[in-house]
C-alpha cells in the first residue's frame, strides 16, 4: 500500500507516474478495494496540493528572468482561471491539464480548504472509476 501511496503522490505532481496501472495491479492481487481507493485518493490529493503550494510561492519569482511565464501569459492565465473558477479543479485528474490547474489554484491564492475539497472530489472520482473499470474488464484476467 505504501508503494501505491508514493506512486499516486508522484503522479499528481509535475513528475510522471502511472498510478492507475499500479492501482489495477494491486486490485488484481486482491487488496481491499476501500483501502486501495483511500490510499490512492489520499496520495494523489496530497501530490496535487504540493502543486498548489508550489503555485502559492511561485509568483514571488515572476520578475526573475528564468520565470516560466511572461507577465502577459500570467495575466491571460488569470483571466482564464477566474472565468472558469475553482470548479476547474474538478479536471485536476486529467493528464497534462490537471497539474497546471492545481498550480494555478495556488498562484491565484485559492483558499486551502476549497482546493482540498475540489481536488479530493476529482481524485476520488477518478480512482473510483478506475476500480469500477478494473472490476468489469480485468476480473476475468486476474
Amino acid at each position: 500500500m505504501l508503494s501505491l501511496f508514493l506512486v499516486a503522490l508522484a503522479s499528481a505532481t509535475l513528475l510522471p507516474g502511472g498510478s492507475e496501472i499500479w492501482l489495477a495491479r494491486l486490485w488484481c492481487l486482491g487488496e481491499p478495494v476501500v483501502w486501495l481507493w483511500g490510499v490512492a485518493t489520499l496520495g494523489n490529493t496530497l501530490g496535487s496540493l504540493t502543486n498548489v503550494w508550489l503555485g502559492r510561492y511561485a509568483r514571488r519569482f515572476q520578475h526573475r528572468r528564468w520565470f516560466p511565464a511572461t507577465p502577459q501569459g500570467l495575466a491571460r492565465a488569470e483571466r482564464w482561471y477566474h472565468r472558469l473558477g475553482e470548479v476547474s479543479l474538478l479536471l485536476s485528474w486529467l493528464p497534462v491539464v490537471g497539474d497546471p490547474l492545481t498550480v494555478l489554484a495556488g498562484v491565484f491564492r485559492l483558499p486551502w480548504w476549497r482546493a482540498v475539497l475540489w481536488i479530493l472530489v476529482a481524485k476520488g472520482g477518478r480512482y473510483a472509476l478506475v476500480l469500477l473499470l478494473a472490476h468489469h474488464w480485468l476480473a476475468p484476467l486476474c
